[in-house]
Formats: structure tokens, sequence, C-alpha cells
């Protein structure tokens, strides 16, 4: 029997740092302390000698409930549907309207912070409604 008990989500991405701070925004995590000496993860990253300088970011829930997510550089764009994406519980416990109206308002915050709303599932006789969404990268999520 494993013995794992966390877990890490990694983005592959074009701009880390961008998008870290997107989800950090969204989920309210925390990106982690500079290292002593450093205003930000990007001086310290390019304070490193060329063969270790790294292009990722990772940010993490401050409570330590959730999973750590970690977003690294790829020279590829996003070409295809995820094949797995977050689901963001904004409406977890709520029902029909009520449910209805706080994803739309949780949508509206998000595309102001630049995600893209894709569509919007509602309710039928065997599913709550939620919203298709996009990040700033394109990735696939869902408000649920």
């Amino acid at each position: 029997m494993s013995s794992i008990k966390q877990f890490q989500v990694t983005f592959d991405c074009a701009e880390p740092a961008r998008l870290a701070a997107f989800w950090c925004e969204v989920l309210g995590y925390v990106v982690p302390p500079t290292p002593e000496g450093f205003a930000t993860w990007e001086e310290y990253h390019r304070s490193l000698p060329p063969e270790e300088q790294v292009d990722y970011f990772a940010c993490s829930d401050p409570s330590g409930v959730g999973p750590r997510l970690l977003f690294q550089r790829v020279p590829e764009g996003k070409v295809v549907k995820n094949r797995v994406h977050l689901d963001v519980r904004a409406g977890t416990g709520l029902v029909g309207d009520e449910r209805l109206a706080t994803l739309e308002a949780e949508c509206a915050r998000l595309v102001a912070l630049g995600a893209a709303h894709v569509r919007t599932l509602k309710a039928d006789e065997d599913n709550e409604s939620c919203i298709v969404m996009q990040d700033i990268e394109g990735n696939e999520f869902c408000l649920d």
C-alpha cells in the first residue's frame, strides 16, 4: 500500500511567473518567499549561473491543504484540449439558481484576471451547473 499523501500539479506553459500569479489569485495561493537578499524570484533566477538557471514558478496553499502547483516553461505551445484539468469548487453545497449565480460571479472575477469563459453548462436532471473556462494560457478548468 502506498504511503504517498501529497502531490503536485505541474503545468507546462510559456510564462511561468505570469501563470503562477494568475492561479495564486484564483485559488488564494501564495508564491514561496524569495531567498534572502532577493526582491523577486526572477532576480534570484537571473543571479544563478546559466547552467543552473531554471524557468519555473511554484505556488502553494497557505493552509497546507491543497496541492502545490508548479508552472514550468516548455518550448512548445498548447495544441489540444487538456487531458487533466482543475475543478475550482466555487459552488460546493449550492444548488439551482443560487449555485449558478455564485458560479457566474466567480466567472466574472476570473475573466477580469484574464481568464476566458468558454461555456456555461446549466443544471439538468442529473448534474448541477458548472462553467468551463480557460486560464490565461488557454488551459481548461471548470468552476464547479
